[in-house]
């Protein structure tokens, strides 16, 4: 069986990529929640909101590395 050898280089950009994505997201969930004060600035919501968006970004990232050829 011949092992996959993966770029470190590659994965690294694969991983700062969804960093980027999961940090974007995150804030344009929050900015809307925070100007309409439905929560205050480092309330528990607001890392909730974070928290949710860091684990959708890991299961997204996890399914879309398999379909990419790193």
């Amino acid at each position: 069986m011949v092992e996959k050898k993966t770029n470190p280089t590659k994965a690294i950009l694969y991983v700062s990529a969804w960093v980027i994505i999961w940090g974007t997201l995150g804030s344009f969930i929050d900015y809307p929640l925070y100007k309409n004060k439905i929560y205050l600035e480092g309330s528990i919501y607001q890392y909730l909101t974070f928290t949710i968006t860091a684990i959708i970004s890991i299961i997204s990232a996890k399914f879309f590395y398999k379909k990419f050829e790193l």
